[in-house]
């Protein structure tokens, strides 16, 4: 186990964190019954909810590289 297998564990684990503290915009229900969906409607982020969105997308984007550099090594 390298430098970057413990990074992915560490990022993969905040990757985590962040999508489960953002809030859902649809019900459960909604998406059983068929109703009508406002998923993309258009609406700003703001204050944590945008750091949310934002860090989620960075720790992606760190995941991904962080596989290929593993891969890589290995």
């Amino acid at each position: 186990m390298n430098w970057a297998d413990i990074l992915i564990i560490i990022v993969t684990i905040l990757l985590i964190g962040a999508v489960l503290l953002q809030q859902s915009q649809d019900d459960i229900k909604d998406a059983f019954s068929g109703e009508k969906s406002e998923l993309f409607k258009n609406r700003k982020s703001r204050g944590l909810e945008l750091f949310l969105v934002r860090g989620t997308a960075v720790l992606s984007l760190l995941l991904i590289g962080l596989v290929i550099v593993s891969n890589i090594l290995h």
